[in-house]
């Protein structure tokens, strides 16, 4: 089941000769799992056949630690005074931490 984008995403990619950009607000939704091997995330922006777009990513395990890691090096980019975006990550993460332990 997919839920409402609660913020929004910009998405890019880029080849040699094309360059596709799009982005997903609160009428576009998201759906994210674990599965066997990683994360399997989906946005969708429903709509006439002319907006209708989707991006389906895959992200192994080790490339989210990765990720999850570099981000923690780069928490200074939040202003201190923007308490409510941490406090969002800092929820998020002690849930994620939570379920892991339970399992």
């Amino acid at each position: 089941m997919s839920r409402p984008v609660p913020d929004k995403a910009e998405v890019a990619l880029e080849h040699p000769d094309k360059f596709y950009v799009g982005t997903f607000e609160h009428s576009s939704r998201f759906e994210a799992r674990l599965d066997g091997s990683g994360v399997a995330l989906t946005l969708q922006h429903p709509g006439a056949a002319d907006e209708r777009k989707s991006v389906h990513l895959h992200i192994n395990f080790g490339l989210l630690a990765g990720i999850l890691r570099e981000l923690a090096g780069s928490v200074a980019g939040i202003p201190k005074d923007d308490i409510a975006h941490r406090e969002q990550l800092a929820e998020a993460l002690d849930e994620l931490r939570r379920a892991l332990s339970a399992s």
